[in-house]
């Protein structure tokens, strides 16, 4: 193994291994809050997440092009890696768990309309609750299930004959 991809499997992923990774959850804290905030902040809450996907995109797609040098298919390569991160990362930190969070949160407030009389900011804050504490119990699960969605079909598909494996 040449040391360039020696230096790249020991360094720090500043997107997947440190505190920078909680900011592809913002949007899922903005849907959790979304009874009570303007909806804007929601909004504002998915342009953060998708600043993160596309930063680890671009990130990744840095890494490859180092990996790669300057050999044959080094462009298809890196091109492969961005848009391979940013779908994979679209889908399993923005998109899935958005519109997760959203669901149990709009299932939480109608549920709580229907089946107590709490006064509407008790059922808007305790929708909110539900929302924060749903959060760690989805992460893993919609992770994994995207892993294997991914790496079965999309990745197979889409890069079929563009990258060896």
């Amino acid at each position: 193994m040449d040391p360039t991809k020696e230096q790249l499997e020991k360094t720090v992923d500043i997107y997947r291994d440190t505190w920078v990774r909680f900011l592809g959850y913002a949007n899922e804290v903005g849907e959790a809050f979304r009874a009570l905030v303007p909806v804007s902040l929601v909004w504002g809450s998915y342009a953060v997440a998708t600043a993160y996907v596309t930063a680890d995109a671009v990130d990744k797609g840095k890494k490859a092009a180092v990996a790669h040098g300057d050999n044959p298919g080094r462009t298809t390569k890196v091109a492969v890696a961005v848009v391979d991160t940013f779908v994979w990362q679209a889908l399993a930190s923005v998109i899935i768990p958005g519109f997760t969070i959203n669901r149990v949160c709009a299932a939480s407030l109608y549920l709580l309309g229907r089946t107590t009389r709490w006064p509407l900011p008790v059922r808007k804050w305790t929708t909110t609750a539900i929302g924060l504490s749903t959060i760690p119990f989805i992460i893993t699960p919609i992770d994994s299930a995207q892993s294997k969605v991914h790496k079965t079909w999309i990745f197979q598909h889409l890069t079929s004959g563009l990258v060896e494996e």
